[in-house]
C-alpha cells in the first residue's frame, strides 16, 4: 500500500471510526520501529492514563513492559487535558486550558523528542485537542501549530482522530476533515458492510513524499496486532 512504508519526518492523519483499531496501530508503529530498527518512541496519550493504556495493549502479544523499561518507549499522560475544568498539570507543568495546555504540551514533546532522541511519535487521539476550541479558525491554528511542532522534531508522527462520516452508495464521497487538509497523509479505518456481512477495511487516502496504493484493502485485529492484506481486494 506504501511504497517502503511510511515517509519518515512527515505527520500522518489515521482516522477510523470507534473500535477501528487506531490506537492498536499507532503502537504497533511504535513498536515495530523499537523492534526492527531500533527507533525510540513516544507514545502522548489525550484520552487514557498509562496503567488503562497498557492493560488495553497487553492483550495483544507484545512486550509493552520491557520497552518501557528499557527506555525505548516513552509515555506521556496528557489525559488530563480533555478533563480538568480551568487548569492542566502535565508532568511539572500547571496551566490554564484550552490554549496554554497545548503550549505546554507541545514543548514537552519537543523537548522530549530531541533530549531523548525519538523518532517515532504517536499522539492519541488528536480529537481531543480540537473539541478544546469551539471557534473554527482557533481549531485550524491549533492544529497547524501541532503539524509545525511535531514537523520541527524530525520524527516520523502518527495522529489518530475519529472519522465524522463515511462515503455512502448514493454520494460516493465522504465529507472531509479539517485535519485532513494540515497533515502530510491521511490513512482511513473503517467497517464495510456487505448485506449481512462486514468487513474491516484500510485506505491510504494521501501520502506525500512516496507513492501509494489508493485501493481499500481488508484488515483484521488478532492477537499479534493488526494484519493488513494489502494483495486482497474488499469483497
Amino acid at each position: 500500500m506504501l511504497d517502503g512504508g511510511l515517509p519518515r519526518g512527515r505527520v500522518i492523519l489515521v482516522l477510523g471510526e470507534p473500535g477501528a483499531g487506531k490506537t492498536i496501530l499507532g503502537s504497533q508503529f511504535l513498536l515495530n520501529g523499537i523492534q526492527k530498527y531500533n527507533e525510540r518512541g513516544l507514545f502522548v496519550s489525550l484520552e487514557e492514563n498509562r496503567g488503562h493504556y497498557l492493560d488495553e495493549m497487553n492483550t495483544f502479544e507484545w512486550d509493552m513492559d520491557s520497552s518501557l523499561k528499557c527506555d525505548q518507549l516513552l509515555f506521556i499522560d496528557a489525559s488530563p487535558i480533555r478533563s480538568a475544568p480551568n487548569q492542566v498539570q502535565i508532568m511539572n507543568l500547571t496551566l490554564g486550558k484550552p490554549f496554554f495546555s497545548l503550549v505546554a504540551l507541545l514543548e514537552i514533546i519537543k523537548s522530549q523528542a530531541a533530549s531523548r532522541g525519538v523518532q517515532r511519535i504517536v499522539v492519541d487521539p488528536v480529537s481531543q485537542l480540537i473539541l478544546e476550541y469551539s471557534d473554527p479558525a482557533q481549531k485550524r491554528k491549533a492544529m497547524l501549530d501541532l503539524v509545525e511542532a511535531l514537523s520541527m522534531t524530525g520524527a516520523t508522527c502518527l495522529l489518530t482522530s475519529e472519522l465524522h462520516s463515511v462515503a455512502t452508495q448514493s454520494e460516493g464521497t465522504r465529507r472531509l476533515q479539517l485535519e485532513e487538509y494540515l497533515v502530510h497523509g491521511v490513512i482511513l479505518m473503517q467497517t464495510t458492510t456487505f448485506g449481512k456481512n462486514s468487513q474491516r477495511v484500510i485506505q491510504v487516502e494521501k501520502m506525500r513524499g512516496t507513492r501509494i496504493d489508493r485501493s481499500p484493502r481488508p484488515y483484521n485485529i488478532g492477537e499479534k496486532g493488526i494484519e493488513i492484506y494489502s494483495r486482497e481486494a474488499v469483497m
